[in-house]
């Protein structure tokens, strides 16, 4: 299930996921194993630390306080499944699908989603540094009330994207593709590169205000007064 969130004229709105999890079983297993088929389970509080989970399937299942350094989740997919207060520096989730995930409250460094799929993915509150989302491809994605630090979409595609009551500092949209990008809400806003792909975003007149001393710069014009 999936409610689509209205847009401002000429954007679409994002389809948020609406995940409903069944009664779900505490997980009781060791550590995370490659290629591993995780079903309705609940990760409470589990120190993952280092574990190999690449490949791996997680389908209705609940990830609450986990500790998630430098764990290993490449090609992984995540289905219809809820992140909560996850934390932890580089985490490995390159190429990996999400798809009808909640991200709630997280608090990660250097996480690695390059080449990844997201498709109806909430990432709500906590704190992202250096997010790599490079060459990705992000549909129906909501950012709300998250900080997000040096945030790299670098090639990336984002169609039907939303940031609300959230903090953009130095995101890099270089050789990114934006399609019904609405950047509104942001509540603070700074580009360090690529301000040329803007193109298929919105952003408000403030925004266009706090912007025009780097397009001034980008496109050599001298402002004197």
């Amino acid at each position: 299930m999936a409610r689509r969130a209205v847009g401002g004229a000429g954007v679409k709105g994002a389809r948020r996921p609406e995940v409903r999890l069944p009664p779900l079983e505490p997980y009781e297993g060791g550590g995370l194993e490659p290629d591993g088929d995780y079903d309705g389970l609940e990760f409470r509080e589990r120190d993952l630390t280092g574990q190999d989970g690449s490949g791996a399937r997680f389908m209705d299942c609940a990830l609450t306080g986990c500790v998630l350094e430098e764990t290993r989740l490449r090609h992984a997919r995540v289905l219809d499944s809820v992140l909560n207060g996850v934390r932890g520096v580089g985490t490995d989730l390159a190429e990996a699908t999400l798809r009808d995930v909640e991200l709630t409250d997280a608090r990660l460094g250097g996480p690695q989603l390059h080449g990844a799929v997201l498709e109806r993915v909430l990432i709500r509150g906590g704190k992202i540094d250096y997010l790599n989302l490079r060459t990705a491809r992000l549909r129906d994605v909501v950012f709300e009330g998250c900080v997000l630090v040096e945030p790299d979409f670098g090639g990336a595609r984002l169609e039907r994207v939303e940031f609300t009551d959230c903090v953009l500092k130095g995101a890099d949209l270089h050789a990114a593709t934006l399609v019904d990008v609405d950047l509104r809400g942001a509540a603070s806003l700074e580009i360090s590169r690529g301000l040329d792909r803007l193109a298929g975003a919105v952003i408000s007149p403030a925004q266009l205000l706090d912007l025009a001393p780097v397009l001034a710069a980008q496109w050599g014009i001298r402002v004197e007064g």
